[in-house]
């Protein structure tokens, strides 16, 4: 088994010599390529500097097959979507036809795609769905598609989702992950154990500055907690299409003044903003799969705020503060409980950290490694191929965006 191909919707950046990719994607696909002596990634690809948030492959034995970057909400973005389908399906296909084995990730448009195609390539397959596994309300079409395509006869290989669900076929298997290494997760937990809750209370909130993140929800909820006469600190980390207008929310409110927009910054970075805070809040309402933000807050001893859905629930019952629903009266009400009672939320966010820690990057390379032995019958030997020197596949120019 020597030839990883990975189908991914992901964007990749190659810039001075080194592939880089969205922080955590990069560093999973960092322990696929653990598992096989080549990884090759069928993505879209930008020749220039990258995102704030991402990093680069920390593996030698990486390289990028370009494809054809299409979606988009907008009439003119579905003609070019259809227009240019034949040439993302042969570039795909030019990549699957030298692959041992295929790694296909959902949901995607070209991990929809691959769904539809791998079969005919391998029979080595395995997919990682990384949306809500149930659904959820106002899902897109092609979601609910890939959930069926990959539950069905016609996908016929393992399947890594998140979460456990009732009647699942055997090939569906639940995974959890973080992206912390055992290093880092034993100097959160080590934090953790010393942490004491600040005044003015410090709030955190990670993520991409999109819609469905509901972060206007969270500034509306920090606007009424400071209006009660409670003084906070508030970080907003990540970015994206929203973040002038949630600027401008911010100002409008009067909570400019303390509130600090962070950007988008390398996941390594990002813990630095676990261990400053106290609570981290999360308003969305459907999406979430399992939260890595959460897992890794969990994980620093913050206190995790955040609504009853996906995997949320598992996660914090018990050690967190969890809620029906997205309202933001819910998010101020549970702010003020911490600021009221710091003494049990700290308890709190000990059973956070001693749950969490559980999860590393080094155990789901383990577990991946065992999944595939049994599933696939064959033996995987991890090795580490450290450094970021990129390799380019011979894929063709104009599949290049």
């Amino acid at each position: 088994m020597k030839r990883l191909v990975v189908l991914s919707h992901v964007v990749h950046y190659r810039h001075e010599g080194k592939l880089y990719a969205f922080g955590p994607y990069a560093r999973e696909i960092d322990i696929w390529a653990d598992l096989f002596p080549e990884v090759v990634i069928a993505a879209p690809c930008r020749d220039f500097a990258p995102k704030g948030d991402s990093m680069p492959f920390e593996r030698t034995n990486i390289s990028i097959h370009p494809i054809l970057k299409t979606g988009g909400d907008s009439l003119g973005a579905k003609i070019a979507q259809l227009i240019r389908l034949p040439l993302v399906i042969i570039g795909l296909s030019r990549a699957m036809a030298h692959a041992d084995a295929i790694h296909v990730r959902c949901p995607g448009n070209l991990g929809f795609l691959g769904v539809l195609l791998a079969r005919f390539f391998s029979r080595y397959r395995v997919a990682k769905y990384a949306g809500q596994w149930n659904g959820y309300p106002g899902e897109n079409l092609t979601g609910r598609l890939q959930r069926r395509l990959l539950k069905s006869w016609w996908w016929g290989a393992p399947v890594t989702v998140y979460g456990e669900w009732q009647n699942q076929p055997p090939h569906v298997h639940a995974f959890f992950t973080s992206m912390m290494s055992d290093e880092q997760i034993e100097s959160a937990v080590t934090h953790a154990r010393s942490k004491t809750f600040s005044y003015p209370l410090r709030v955190l909130f990670s993520g991409r500055l999109v819609a469905e993140k509901r972060v206007h929800v969270f500034i509306d909820a920090i606007a009424a907690v400071a209006a009660s006469g409670i003084k906070l600190e508030v970080r907003i980390v990540g970015d994206g299409p929203l973040r002038d207008e949630l600027e401008s929310q911010a100002r409008a409110s009067g909570i400019a003044e303390f509130t600090h927009f962070v950007g988008a910054v390398p996941f390594d970075q990002s813990l630095q903003h676990y261990r400053w805070a106290d609570c981290l809040l999360l308003p969305s309402v459907h999406s979430e799969g399992w939260p890595k933000v959460i897992a890794e807050a969990m994980c620093h001893g913050l206190i995790c705020v955040a609504v009853n859905h996906g995997q949320v629930g598992r996660m914090l019952c018990g050690r967190g503060i969890l809620l029906p629903d997205g309202d933001t009266e819910r998010f101020v009400t549970a702010m003020k409980s911490i600021v009221d009672d710091p003494t049990k939320y700290r308890e709190l966010g000990q059973q956070a950290s001693h749950w969490s820690q559980r999860y590393s990057r080094e155990g789901l390379r383990s577990a991946l490694a065992s999944l595939l032995e049994h599933t696939w019958g064959i033996r995987l030997v991890p090795t580490n191929h450290s450094n970021h020197a990129v390799k380019q596949d011979s894929a063709e120019v104009l599949l290049n965006e």
